[in-house]
């Protein structure tokens, strides 16, 4: 089980530490220290990050980390693996345990959502074996010690209600007092040649370095795109450019053949600012 209760609050156990990720503190430390250069601090209103095993991507999501002023609390949007759980699925209270701490749920970001999103449902069951949003956590612990995150698992593909979501998420990061970033977990093409793969990742950056959302979200299926987070990334695009982002910035891309340098069959990340 991934999920009990603790003095009636919720409290979700790793799915995939020792896996996608070490499960052992000091270990998992030195690995996210490995993915993270000296980079010049950049604010921005959403990031774009990969989700696959470290050894894989880990090096382009701490890119992306080490590129950005973090704020304390986030907004996390990730696809549906498992096809669990709801549409526009909010995992309602508590905590997540990584081998770093507790990330503890931003209990006013959910009612927030809430209210001004009204498909979002608080339910909880499409996260508990979901990896793509697990994996953020220990880089956002690492770099800013506690952390606050409102987590929402994406499976509805209708344009519009993205669009709603967007619109939601602009007006919750425009209307807090604090600082939120908007962060949208995305790996690129699955399982297709590296030139193949580069070139289908390419149409698809190339829209969200224009900010164009219905742009991606047409790419994608004009090109039979088999980018997974695709939908976050559309509904993060659609806020950005709501919170006045005016231009994408791809920090870094990859893929898998990199690292095994199989070259046939690859999984493509990118990593990106939006501005």
């Amino acid at each position: 089980m991934t999920l009990y209760h603790n003095d009636r609050r919720m409290v979700r156990q790793p799915a995939v530490a020792g896996y996608f990720y070490p499960q052992n503190k000091q270990e998992l430390q030195r690995q996210i220290v490995s993915f993270l250069p000296q980079r010049e601090r950049r604010n921005a209103v959403a990031i774009l990050v990969p989700h696959a095993g470290y050894m894989y991507s880990g090096h382009v999501a701490g890119e992306v980390y080490a590129s950005v002023e973090l704020p304390d609390a986030f907004i996390i949007l990730c696809p549906n693996h498992t096809g669990s759980g709801s549409d526009f699925d909010v995992y309602p209270e508590g905590e997540w345990i990584t081998p770093l701490g507790n990330a503890v749920i931003d209990d006013e970001l959910v009612q927030k959502l809430l209210q001004l999103f009204p498909h979002a449902e608080k339910n909880g069951r499409a996260h508990l074996k979901e990896h793509s949003l697990e994996v953020q956590l220990p880089f956002l612990q690492y770099i800013k010690g506690e952390i606050r995150f409102l987590p929402v698992c994406i499976r509805q593909f209708d344009y519009g209600y993205l669009k709603e979501l967007g619109f939601a998420l602009a007006e919750i990061v425009q209307t807090a007092q604090r600082n939120i970033l908007i962060i949208a977990s995305s790996d690129m093409t699955h399982y297709e040649s590296q030139e193949s793969a580069r070139h289908k990742d390419d149409l698809a950056i190339k829209q969200m370095e224009r900010m164009d959302p219905r742009g991606l979200y047409d790419t994608v299926h004009r090109n039979n795109i088999s980018m997974c987070g695709y939908l976050p990334a559309t509904a993060a695009l659609i806020a950005s450019g709501e919170l006045g982002a005016t231009s994408g910035k791809l920090l870094k891309y990859a893929t898998s053949g990199d690292i095994t340098k199989d070259y046939q069959q690859v999984v493509g990340y990118a990593g990106m600012l939006f501005a």
